[in-house]
């Protein structure tokens, strides 16, 4: 692999120190930074050796060179794209009704919901969990995620893994892990599947990722809901834990009606189960935690746990997870790493830039101070505290010599940018997912001008749509003509695209 220089631009390592570099440059070889810092300082540090391997350099003038975005509570859902608040909406907005997330949360319609997705997973072909995984990924990619978290995906691990490999991208995998399920109108949960079959799928997905020979995939084991797990199925994540010296992440705490469902089909409250189980430590990752009494808290700040939320996603889904109750905010003030992330969903929700966004104007708003969250607070919320959630912080996360090369260029120089001598404010005001420019992981460059750089766009799409819709009609249920008619609709939007681009090559051609 040859060296690669970016020079130019307005750098934020995202290190520790939270600097910012007005004119700066990243060096990297062999998938490594060398050098991050002043331009002219990280310049002197080229070597022959850089040079004679094909030193490319990339100008990152009036460009911001960030950090890959790290997203570490993800969800692959994109083969529910009709039926799941997906292709058969209603057009008009005024139709939508508030859903079993909104309104404190149904959660024992949640837990149903969540235990009938586990068997969707085995219905799916490995062609089509492939083709919808390539492509749902390389949507997280071309919005600037390097690295992305499994917390349980509707497909297989085994597919998430090849698509990230495909793709270029790193991902940590995990299963859709569940054994109980807490149903309307039961009084206690009821155990769906066989608990040692499903510690069996997470441990052989460790072993196979253990093997993995480029490092770009890694596993852990993951519980998709505490009402999903039962106290064996807990004790043998614990087990998992201690034995593949992995962390381990969950949604717990998530919604205001989540203790008292716990409490009637358990007899514990969310966070204490999992501190029963053994879970609770410095490499849990609890994602959402936004309801949590007091005594909970104190749990995961003493066990100095690792939080992620979502806050691009909680309006549109009619949680309320961050403004309720401020709970994950305080976490932050008491120290904990604090992450954000985007979620999951059959559409493209708000990417890491929209999750910074909401961050940074959420906790602000709430504390009535404009310096509670920086713009390279909420960057670090994106880029180095996710790393660490996930274990890699030492590889990943920040622009630091000896880390992976994985960073983003973001275009810093028209209108949004006029004299104003911090973009990352910028970008956070007026920027978004769509910004993202140029992509680069281990030192290759994936995305350039917005485009793949090793992929054909419209193939990876075809084949989504394909897949999506022999997997649609045949274990959804979904009619097929009604299926064909969607489908055509985008047949012929990217029909009169096409003749639009040719009609005006066609006029540029001409005129010159």
């Amino acid at each position: 692999m040859g060296a690669l220089l970016i020079r130019g631009g307005v750098l934020y390592p995202a290190d520790t120190t939270d600097r910012v570099v007005p004119d700066g440059a990243v060096l990297a070889a062999d998938g490594l930074i060398v050098a991050a810092g002043p331009s002219a300082e990280v310049e002197a540090a080229i070597r022959p050796e850089h040079r004679a391997g094909g030193l490319r350099v990339i100008d990152a003038h009036d460009r911001m060179i960030l950090p890959g975005f790290v997203n570490a509570h993800w969800h692959e859902m994109f083969a529910m794209r009709f039926p799941f608040k997906g292709a058969l909406r209603s057009a008009s907005d005024r139709d939508d009704k508030p859903v079993f997330m909104a309104l404190g949360g149904d959660v024992p319609q949640i837990s149903v919901v969540f235990d009938t997705f586990h068997d969707h997973v085995d219905r799916l072909t490995p062609d089509e969990a492939l083709a919808i995984a390539r492509y749902s990924m390389w949507t997280q990619l071309r919005s600037g995620v390097t690295t992305l978290g499994d917390v349980g995906s509707l497909n297989q691990p085994q597919a998430l893994a090849r698509a990230a490999r495909d793709l270029g991208m790193r991902v940590t995998v995990s299963t859709w892990a569940a054994d109980a399920v807490c149903a309307p109108g039961d009084s206690r949960f009821r155990r769906t599947r066989d608990t040692d079959l499903e510690l069996q799928r997470i441990e052989e997905l460790l072993d196979e990722c253990a093997a993995d020979p480029d490092g770009l995939v890694r596993a852990w084991p993951t519980a998709v809901y505490g009402t999903n797990m039962s106290d064996e199925l807990a004790a043998g994540f614990a087990d998992l834990i201690a034995r593949y010296d992995v962390p381990f992440a969950t949604h717990v705490g998530a919604l205001r009606n989540e203790a008292d469902v716990m409490l009637a089909y358990y007899g514990a409250t969310p966070v204490r189960r999992f501190a029963d189980a053994g879970l609770l430590s410095n490499r849990f990752m609890a994602v959402h935690c936004g309801f949590a009494d007091p005594g909970e808290r104190a749990l995961l700040i003493d066990a100095g746990a690792h939080i992620s939320h979502s806050p691009a996603k909680y309006g549109q889904a009619g949680e309320s997870t961050v403004s309720e109750t401020r709970v994950i905010p305080e976490f932050r003030r008491a120290g904990l790493d604090v992450s954000v992330s985007t979620d999951g969903a059959a559409v493209p929700l708000g990417g890491m830039p929209e999750a910074m966004r909401a961050v940074w104007q959420l906790y602000n708003e709430m504390y009535a101070d404009p310096t509670e969250v920086l713009p390279t607070d909420a960057l670090a919320m994106a880029t180095r505290l996710p790393a660490r959630g996930l274990d890699q912080g030492e590889r990943i996360g920040s622009l630091e010599p000896g880390k992976q090369a994985d960073l983003l260029l973001v275009p810093a120089g028209d209108w949004r940018y006029l004299l104003n001598p911090r973009p990352l404010e910028g970008f956070l005001s007026l920027g978004g997912s769509m910004d993202v420019e140029t992509v680069v992981v281990a030192g290759r460059v994936l995305i350039e001008d917005g485009r793949s750089t090793e992929l054909d766009e419209d193939a990876l799409e075809a084949e989504y749509l394909e897949a999506l819709s022999s997997f649609t009609v045949r274990c959804l249920g979904v009619d097929a003509d009604t299926v064909a008619a969607v489908l055509r609709r985008r047949t012929e939007t990217l029909e009169r695209r096409r003749r639009a681009a040719a009609a005006h090559h066609t006029g540029w051609r001409q005129a010159g």
